[in-house]
């Protein structure tokens, strides 16, 4: 396999990741799309565990697929609600207004990667309400 094809690939997807984040966020630059989607991640991941954790990652960016697998700790899964205010801590100048649109953003995106299957599974490892930050509501 070509070595600078894969690199290629790998830029083109991490760009495609950005770009949807970006695109739905409304962020002004891909830096800013860059820096929520890092938080973001790095709290899913501490809500996941397993093998749900490992499928996600393989199907996201690298870079991001290491946020993801080596995330901020949390000592319980936290609702909805909180895991937004942690992200409006963890983001510069963010309000839980804002947060909640970052969050969004970069959860429909890895929804997009995820698929339904593995997102069902997500789902079921987080409390109730993450269907709604995933943009994917579901019947009650």
């Amino acid at each position: 396999m070509d070595r600078g094809r894969v690199t290629a690939d790998v830029t083109v997807r991490r760009e495609a990741f950005l770009d949807q984040v970006q695109e739905r966020g409304e962020y002004g630059s891909r830096q800013e799309a860059e820096r929520v989607a890092r938080v973001v991640l790095a709290l899913l991941g501490a809500h996941l565990v397993g093998e749900v954790r490992a499928q996600l990652a393989a199907r996201l960016p690298e870079g991001f697929a290491l946020i993801l697998l080596n995330p901020l700790q949390s000592a319980e899964p936290l609702p909805p609600e909180r895991f937004v205010r942690a992200a409006a801590a963890w983001i510069e100048g963010a309000t839980d207004q804002t947060a909640a649109w970052d969050v969004s953003a970069v959860l429909s995106t890895t929804t997009d990667a995820a698929g339904d299957d593995l997102l069902g599974q997500i789902l079921l490892q987080l409390p109730a309400g993450y269907d709604l930050l995933f943009g994917r509501p579901q019947p009650t």
